[in-house]
């Protein structure tokens, strides 16, 4: 077989394959060199680099049985026993997503254990499961955003066979599997890949680190290259594309990385026949990322919307600090529900400046990745509290309706679906202590600027911090967790069940605000109507041909309720469809407030 790397750097280059001796690689083109050799699956190997005495992992490297600083190992994708040829995929259109974290979804922490949950996310109505990176790190634990082998699977978790596993076993459930990959930084310990060549950028960082050279072909196409093995070799249907902001390229590149993945990405889909979906993490509220190529977009799937998260949190919590405090306005939540984004143009105080831009009326809704919980906006909080830790059973049980009503695609992150009380803290393994120690005072420091209390952020490289944050599964049988568990289900069979609830058409969405704490939130057939003020509140218009499909009152705990009047205590939210209703404007007079 011919073994290559490419490394520009290097006036020398060497295979190392202990006890069978060093083979000489030759120079090509390009920086590229090569050799002949032979490797079996499970072999360790790697590159010797000018005269140095050690060898680095392969930057390609599929293995790391012994960690990221030591040998890589050879893998052969087509060794596996794939059982899954009759799947045909899922596309995200309809569906429901499903975070997860593998070191922390399951007390063992592992790709074969998280199989064994597959049936809960079936149960629950999932449709495509989305899992916090994986790729090869230092440590025993962290969330994955600390990767530096961006093509190896992190040995903890089961390394590539045990994942491969994962994705058999999700499409013989009938699950979707999608990967989050990180392609803008790499981690601060056991990144060899600058002594092979300019894959960072020098002189230039962004919140994480060294940027990646994306000026320089080798290192755009170890992307995309990257991003094909993960959907033809382990048979993914997408990739989350984190914070895709943080991609910085020279403007005279005539096609951005993004757009060179989704051509790439949707001629791979054509050959196997499949959908394949990425999807963006982005912050600049730009409909760029979902418009198609041929209208000057880059032709991605979808994209999250945090402005979506920050109305329904800011409504929920009644927190206005920082990033929140221009979703204070009660037209926030409606705007975003009708429109995408909240800021598409207009002044963003955080940022102190105008910030994003509006959302073409032909841009179908299930782009828009909607979530009240997510990893970020629950671990980087200072406690890593979620609103599970705040809220009562009745508010997280609004929250639920707003989740999976939304107009775009809802994503729930593990353990949200019964308000589990376990937090979901940031939390490292690095064996450093030096880098550990900088990356506590790093965290205290953050959260001490943005006015907390530092005794409440947990020290992320402390065993207690990772162990705090895996789910307790015993909960899901246990009073107002298995009550909250069930609306969700209710809720996605709803969704599920009723056309109206993922129309993909941004026309029949409108929405209102209809006095301090409540609104009418409209889709086509379907109104959906959240109270969360401290009155009761009467909607008289359900007429004969309506139905309540969904109220979470405490009294009915989810149930349907009898034809109108409906009244809606506080903090609870109703759910009533049947026919097409007139415009807001003209229903406002019908509702009134019970004395």
């Amino acid at each position: 077989m011919t073994i290559e790397v490419w490394a520009p750097r290097a006036a020398r280059v060497r295979l190392r394959r202990p006890g069978r001796g060093d083979v000489e690689l030759t120079a090509t083109d390009a920086g590229w060199w090569r050799a002949e050799a032979t490797l079996a699956p499970g072999d360790e190997y790697g590159f010797v680099l000018g005269d140095a005495d050690a060898a680095r992992p392969d930057p390609r490297s599929r293995r790391q049985p012994r960690g990221v600083h030591d040998l890589s190992a050879w893998d052969d994708p087509a060794s596996f026993a794939w059982s899954d040829e009759a799947w045909t995929g899922r596309p995200l259109a309809g569906g429901l997503i499903y975070e997860l974290h593998i070191g922390t979804f399951t007390p063992e922490g592992t790709l074969d254990a998280a199989i064994g949950k597959l049936d809960h996310l079936v149960d629950l109505g999932v449709t495509h499961v989305e899992l916090l990176p994986v790729n090869a790190f230092n440590g025993t634990h962290n969330w994955g955003y600390d990767g530096v082998l961006w093509y190896a699977v992190h040995e903890a978790y089961g390394g590539p066979e045990a994942y491969r596993r994962f994705v058999d076993a999700a499409h013989a459930a009938g699950l979707a599997v999608i990967q989050d990959v990180v392609y803008n930084h790499l981690g601060p310990s056991g990144n060899y890949l600058p002594e092979y060549g300019p894959y960072l950028r020098d002189g230039q960082s962004n919140t994480w680190g060294a940027s990646v050279n994306l000026d320089e072909p080798a290192v755009r196409a170890f992307i995309v290259d990257n991003a094909v093995m993960w959907l033809r070799d382990f048979h993914v249907d997408g990739l989350r594309l984190d914070a895709v902001h943080a991609l910085h390229e020279s403007a005279s590149r005539p096609v951005h990385i993004l757009q060179e993945l989704s051509e790439r990405v949707d001629a791979l889909s054509a050959h196997l026949g499949r959908p394949l979906t990425l999807i963006a993490e982005s912050d600049l509220n730009d409909p760029v990322m979902i418009l198609p190529r041929e209208a000057g977009g880059y032709g991605l799937a979808a994209q999250w919307v945090d402005d979506w998260h920050h109305a329904v949190h800011v409504a929920l919590t009644g927190e206005t600090a920082g990033y929140y405090a221009d979703f204070a306005d009660p037209g926030a939540l409606p705007k975003t529900w009708a429109g995408g984004f909240f800021h598409d143009g207009t002044f963003s105080s955080f940022r102190e400046r105008d910030w994003g831009r509006p959302v073409p009326a032909e841009v179908a809704s299930w782009r828009f990745v909607e979530f009240a919980q997510d990893h970020d906006q629950i671990g980087n909080r200072a406690a890593g509290d979620r609103l599970s830790q705040t809220l009562s059973f009745d508010r997280l049980a609004v929250a639920a309706v707003l989740t999976l009503t939304a107009p775009g695609t809802p994503m729930l992150f593990m353990g949200e679906e019964w308000g589990a009380s376990t937090p979901w803290q940031f939390f490292t393994s690095h064996p450093e202590p030096e880098l550990a120690e900088a990356t506590r005072r790093g965290r205290r420091a953050e959260f001490a600027a943005m006015g907390w209390d530092e005794s409440l952020v947990p020290d992320p490289n402390d065993p207690a911090t990772f162990e705090r944050s895996k789910l307790d599964w015993s909960e899901t049988e246990q009073g107002d967790h298995r009550r909250l568990l069930q609306l969700y289900r209710a809720l996605a069979r709803l969704r599920r069940e009723q056309p109206e609830l993922t129309d993909p058409s941004r026309a029949g969405q409108q929405a209102e605000y209809a006095g301090p704490g409540r609104w009418v939130l409209h889709r086509d057939a379907a109104t959906i109507y959240v109270n969360l003020s401290p009155q009761e509140w009467a909607v008289d218009d359900i007429g004969d041909e309506r139905e309540v499909w969904i109220a979470t009152t405490t009294a009915n705990g989810g149930q349907p309720v009898e034809e109108g009047p409906v009244v809606l205590s506080p903090d609870s939210a109703a759910v009533i469809g049947g026919r097409r209703r007139p415009r807001l404007e003209r229903r406002f007079a019908q509702y009134r407030p019970v004395d």
